[in-house]
């Protein structure tokens, strides 16, 4: 039985650890949402002509992008890993799952085909990300 005190995290328990899915998926979440940061910032002036979105757009979604990645890191790390933070970042992961779709849905960004092709095979990842973390936190 879980006291109060505990209640909100998931155990780490000896070697054998319950919460292996669930810090895989928040790690695997943090790489590639902080590599497609460092590429919107990186590649910025190379990207925008080619997916289309303008480096208004990329810039500040890739400072967020990393910052998130950062956060997805940090959570990832904890020894009893929250409930709490893990929910907030499937919620978030959802959240841009359906931006993304809905971004291209009423042509946002006004995006290349390829932009468009990229902004929903992003949102699929993240959607499929979030899926990994919710079945990994029920199996911790």
């Amino acid at each position: 039985m879980m006291s109060f005190r505990n209640a909100g995290t998931v155990p780490a328990t000896g070697t054998d650890r319950s919460d292996g899915l669930l810090r895989f998926a928040l790690l695997a979440d943090a790489v590639l949402t902080g590599a497609n940061g460092l590429g919107y910032l990186g590649l910025a002036t190379v990207l925008d002509s080619f997916l289309g979105v303008r480096l208004s757009v990329q810039y500040p979604v890739g400072v967020f992008l990393v910052g998130y990645a950062l956060w997805v890191l940090a959570v990832s790390r904890q020894e009893n890993i929250r409930r709490g933070p893990v929910a907030a970042v499937i919620a978030l992961n959802t959240a841009w799952a359906v931006a993304s779709v809905v971004t291209v849905a009423v042509d946002a960004l006004t995006a290349t085909g390829v932009g468009n092709g990229w902004i929903v095979f992003q949102g699929l990842t993240v959607a499929a990300m979030g899926a990994l973390q919710y079945l990994g936190l029920r199996r911790a």
